[in-house]
């Protein structure tokens, strides 16, 4: 059992946390994110802060995974949660919507979370244990879980080793990842390029529209973002689902 925190450690995240809040504050203003400003917001001095994040690049980690964790309870979780629990399906297309919905409602704050070199290192940090990686990126932990729940009822097929490229097959069998790799069967090492493949399509396509980098109209219209649901619901097995699916999608677009 995990000893309750003492109140110099309570007292620490709570400063952590207003931290956060008070650069989520900034963000939503417009302005611009730095240890002077959010120092100036809580009512510190610049070198005060340094007793809670020692550099600007650390400053960005610690409100990139506060960011991730408020938008993952807020937005996230409750999405899910509006559907049931052995509906993995209804489920990951409910995640996927709210997170295409805060990425265009929060540019700035997507933009820390999901375009920081130094945060994004913390998705192949092999010191991470599984429930430091939930703890560091509570998003990518809900998709992932959801993924395999989707496989685990529907059986997604993946490829086998030897119909993969062998550099790929190289990468699949030693990935730097938070997982140790002989918990992965050989023969299940296929899933782990298929689950990539599917992050890698909703992140893209949510990227594209974010920083306006494809036609307007494809992100108002909310096309590309379906069309690339229906290429990862065939890859996953769910091509049987998309009747179902796809009016919940079009519904929540139109939102």
């Amino acid at each position: 059992m995990t000893p309750a925190p003492g109140r110099r450690e309570r007292q620490r995240q709570a400063t952590l946390d207003e931290i956060v809040d008070s650069a989520r504050a900034i963000l939503a203003e417009d302005g611009e994110l730095s240890l002077r400003a959010v120092a100036q917001r809580m009512g510190m001095t610049a070198p005060a802060l340094y007793r809670y994040v020692a550099s600007y690049q650390d400053l960005l980690r610690v409100v990139a995974i506060g960011i991730d964790a408020a938008m993952t309870a807020e937005h996230l979780q409750p999405a899910v949660a509006a559907h049931p629990a052995d509906d993995p399906a209804m489920r990951i297309t409910a995640a996927a919507l709210a997170f295409r919905r805060w990425a265009l409602a929060s540019r700035k704050e997507f933009d820390v979370v999901f375009t920081n070199m130094d945060v994004a290192s913390l998705c192949i940090d092999p010191t991470l244990s599984e429930t430091t990686l939930a703890e560091a990126s509570a998003s990518g932990a809900l998709f992932n879980d959801l993924l395999v729940q989707i496989w685990q009822k529907y059986d997604s097929p993946y490829p086998a080793l030897a119909d993969l490229d062998d550099d790929l097959v190289e990468i699949l069998r030693d990935p730097i990842m938070p997982v140790t790799p002989i918990e992965i069967p050989d023969d299940l090492r296929g899933l782990l390029w298929v689950f990539t493949r599917s992050w890698s399509a909703l992140y893209g396509t949510v990227t594209l529209e974010v920083f306006g980098h494809v036609d307007p109209r494809m992100t108002t219209t909310g096309v590309l973002f379906r069309q690339m649901f229906r290429d990862q619901a065939r890859v996953l097995g769910l091509a049987d689902e998309l009747p179902r699916l796809e009016p919940f999608i079009v519904a929540e677009l139109a939102r």
